[in-house]
């Protein structure tokens, strides 16, 4: 193994599905034999291993200070609180910092929010370092959104941004994309796409289309997000062991479109009236933070666990599920997918963005028709009636050990790594 030294930059330190991302990442190198760091923004939690650019009461201000007038500047734009629009306005050097000085790779990962906006990115460059960034979502190569909701203005130039209140030719989303433009012609970075939808957006953008893409999945803790037996988990969350139990992450509101929540609430009342399905058999377990959110009306038995903050015990709620569904329109590779499956527990959801690398249909999952509320019902009921679920159960657990654990996105990561310094060939 040789001494390889990469420092890892993200916005947060585990808030959000990037964050997490980025963290496992890093602990799966490190356990790998590579010597990794994360360096954040501002950090929320307390491990030690994980350092901030944010420590002095001062650069805490100012960051706080970045960090929300982008959020509210970005809202104050948008048509919608809810669809995440970043104008990069804010930012921040991080170039004199000793342990990106020290680093042979400099991995970037989701850095917006005041961190790295397109004038300090580009001065990355000057250190003269190989430059590898994870896209979480589509912000890096778009003029500002980050869920382009079937947007295709990222082929050209952006402008006439339905995101904004204010669109036009030349608006924001076009001012934004020009910003990046400049300062990628100043950056050479390799991309690396968590899945191969994103690779192919990645392809169609006009601000990133001829850059060298690499797809490498996200990892997971593969010995945390582990199976227990079904029946002793039901118990721990109060369930008879008997309930065929479907889970989900929280949906914020019943008339939030992009989140899918409609179809699920509809393929629910679907199959409720199918004349093979016990009601009183079934009950909807949804985790997830749900403060300020509109309740959605389920018409079966359902339960609400709100935040699970230990991931041993969100391993016990995966484990305790039938199937696990999520309604989402457009995701890169959601991490609660994969914690199912890793879980042993299947994944039913639409034929959409990065969830096809995960959920191969009727092995280990079903895949419903795009936005097909009737064929999201029918997944359920092909788990509910299946006979065998010890099967797929097992065939959800191999796929996650196969493809995605923490060795085998190691070893991937770190040949890139080699190649781009040189060890390895092209």
């Amino acid at each position: 193994m040789i001494d390889l030294k990469v420092v890892h930059l993200n916005t947060y330190d585990g808030n959000g599905g990037a964050g997490r991302a980025c963290l496992r990442l890093s602990d799966a190198l490190k356990a790998s034999g590579i010597d990794s760091k994360v360096l954040v923004y501002y950090k929320f939690g307390r491990n030690p291993e994980i350092d901030t650019f944010s420590k002095s009461p001062l650069q805490k201000a100012k960051a706080v200070y970045n960090i929300l007038s982008e959020r509210y500047f970005a809202k104050w734009l948008s048509k919608s609180v809810k669809t995440p629009f970043s104008l990069q306005w804010f930012g921040r050097s991080v170039i004199n910092h000793p342990d990106i000085k020290n680093a042979d790779i400099i991995h970037l990962h989701w850095v917006n929010h005041g961190f790295l906006n397109p004038k300090f990115l580009a001065q990355l460059d000057e250190l003269e370092k190989p430059i590898v960034w994870t896209f979480h979502d589509s912000n890096a190569f778009t003029g500002g959104c980050h869920v382009r909701y079937g947007c295709e203005h990222f082929h050209q130039q952006c402008g006439h941004c339905p995101i904004l209140k204010i669109s036009g030719k030349n608006d924001i989303s076009h001012k934004t994309w020009m910003r990046k433009q400049q300062a990628y012609t100043k950056l050479n970075f390799h991309i690396v796409a968590p899945s191969k939808w994103m690779a192919a957006s990645v392809k169609f953008s006009s601000l990133l289309g001829t850059r060298k893409t690499t797809v490498i999945p996200n990892t997971i803790e593969t010995k945390i997000f582990k199976p227990y037996v079904k029946s002793e988990a039901k118990k721990v969350l109060k369930i008879n062991p008997d309930q065929f139990v479907l889970m989900s992450g929280f949906m914020p509101s019943k008339n939030d479109k992009h989140k899918g929540t409609p179809y699920l609430i509809e393929a629910l009342e679907i199959l409720s009236r199918r004349s093979g399905i016990q009601k009183e058999n079934i009950e909807l377990v949804i985790f997830g933070n749900k403060e300020n959110a509109e309740m959605p009306e389920f018409p079966f038995k359902t339960t609400f666990l709100g935040t699970i903050n230990k991931d041993d015990h969100l391993a016990k709620c995966y484990s305790a599920a039938d199937a696990f569904i999520t309604p989402s329109l457009e995701d890169n590779l959601p991490n609660t997918v994969m914690e199912s499956l890793s879980c042993a527990t299947p994944v039913i959801a639409f034929t959409t963005g990065g969830i096809p690398d995960m959920v191969k249909h009727m092995q280990n999952g079903y895949l419903a028709k795009y936005q097909n509320a009737e064929d999201l019902a029918n997944g359920i009921e092909w788990l509910y009636h299946r006979p065998n679920k010890e099967e797929i159960q097992k065939a959800a657990r191999l796929s996650i050990l196969t493809d995605f654990s923490e060795e085998v996105i190691a070893a991937e990561h770190t040949h890139l790594y080699e190649t781009l310094i040189g060890l390895q060939p092209k």
